[in-house]
């Protein structure tokens, strides 16, 4: 918070209520700064004052990382006008500080990552860092034995000037398959195997670097990320 600035600004700024929603609040007698009520929403406050609304302490929110479980269905962006987003299923104050670590298309599942930090974002999905993706794939048609070692020279893909870095496929059935990939290129799960003459019906990503999917959260749960979890970024 700056060092000196407007009520309402201050109190919209740690909380999830518009600058409108803060004047009603302190209107109606709702906000105290140092332990006497402000009505006043253009009262100019410090950034040592302690701001309370409803009698409980305001703090500016500190860094922020959360694992989610993405349905399908849901768009990786902040706002669409179309379709429901990942920030939709989260139930936190000043949501909308938050942004997406390695985002997922409409109709992919899994591990998504969202965090206020941007430095730490930036790692999680810059090439530079190597921050390793893995996905349990189901394809339309078995996948044939020789595309284990295509995917570990490199796939070419459509309209690519150069190889996809090699990746790593194990196969699990006929038709059901796990990859690593070490980077992040348009659908590049998809295009992959549709290089090889096959099709993704379902996409499901299980981990972005050292962190797993807990097997605990239900699709469209989420929890905070660990301090060990949040460290393995680096």
């Amino acid at each position: 918070m700056a060092s000196s600035i407007r009520l309402d600004k201050a109190v919209s700024q740690v909380t999830d209520l518009s600058r409108s929603d803060v004047k009603r609040a302190a209107k109606a007698e709702r906000i105290s700064v140092n332990g006497e009520v402000i009505t006043d929403p253009a009262a100019k406050v410090q950034a040592s004052d302690a701001l309370y609304l409803d009698g409980e302490p305001l703090h500016e929110p500190g860094p922020r990382y959360i694992m989610l479980n993405k349905p399908l269905g849901y768009v990786s962006a902040t706002k669409d006008g179309e379709h429901p987003t990942v920030l939709d299923l989260i139930d936190e104050p000043n949501k909308a500080r938050l942004h997406i670590a390695g985002r997922l298309d409409i109709d992919t599942t899994g591990l998504v990552l969202l965090t206020d930090d941007g430095q730490w974002s930036h790692k999680v999905t810059s090439p530079n860092h190597h921050c390793e993706k893995t996905y349990y794939a189901l394809l339309a048609e078995k996948i044939e034995e020789d595309a284990v070692a295509k995917f570990a020279k490199g796939i070419w893909l459509n309209n690519e000037k150069k190889r996809t870095k090699p990746a790593k496929l194990e196969i699990l059935y006929a038709n059901e398959v796990r990859i690593t990939i070490g980077e992040g290129r348009y659908h590049q799960v998809k295009r992959m195997f549709a290089a090889l003459g096959n099709r993704v019906i379902e996409l499901h990503r299980e981990r972005i670097g050292d962190i797993f999917l807990d097997e605990e959260l239900q699709e469209g749960e989420y929890r905070l990320l660990t301090s060990e979890e949040i460290a393995s970024v680096q």
